[in-house]
């Protein structure tokens, strides 16, 4: 499993690339007619996709085992939000079943990557 003293970019680090990648598809779908109108469904997944790669990025810099394993653990909980809210824009029509698969996909292999580290930790 990756950790921060075998790679020193943050662009090393499949888990952040991951998040990035997720936060791409993110910004494409919820920018399309009618999902950019519902402002609170849109700010709110706009806000829990940012919040994995950011906490990822910030843990990653982080020297103390704790601190790192605590914003891993943000970063895990915006995931599952960022899940949660992916059912409502499906529900809704602004996400074809399709697209929401993916993103949900997407989702359970950040959620499954930030577990990995977590149990690992730092060395």
């Amino acid at each position: 499993m990756e950790t921060n003293d075998r790679f020193q970019k943050l662009e090393d680090l499949k888990v952040w690339c991951k998040a990035k990648e997720l936060g791409k598809h993110i910004y494409l779908v919820n920018a399309s007619e009618p999902f950019c109108k519902d402002y609170p469904l849109r700010d709110q997944i706009r806000r829990a996709v940012i919040s994995i790669s950011s906490n990822i990025a910030e843990g990653f810099r982080r020297y103390c085992t704790g601190e790192f394993r605590n914003f891993l653990s943000i970063a895990s909980g915006s995931t599952t939000e960022m899940k949660s809210q992916i059912y409502p824009a499906m529900e809704t029509g602004f996400l074809d079943g399709k697209e929401a698969y993916r993103l949900i996909q997407l989702c359970d292999e950040i959620t499954r990557m930030v577990a990995g580290f977590r149990r690992k930790g730092k060395k």
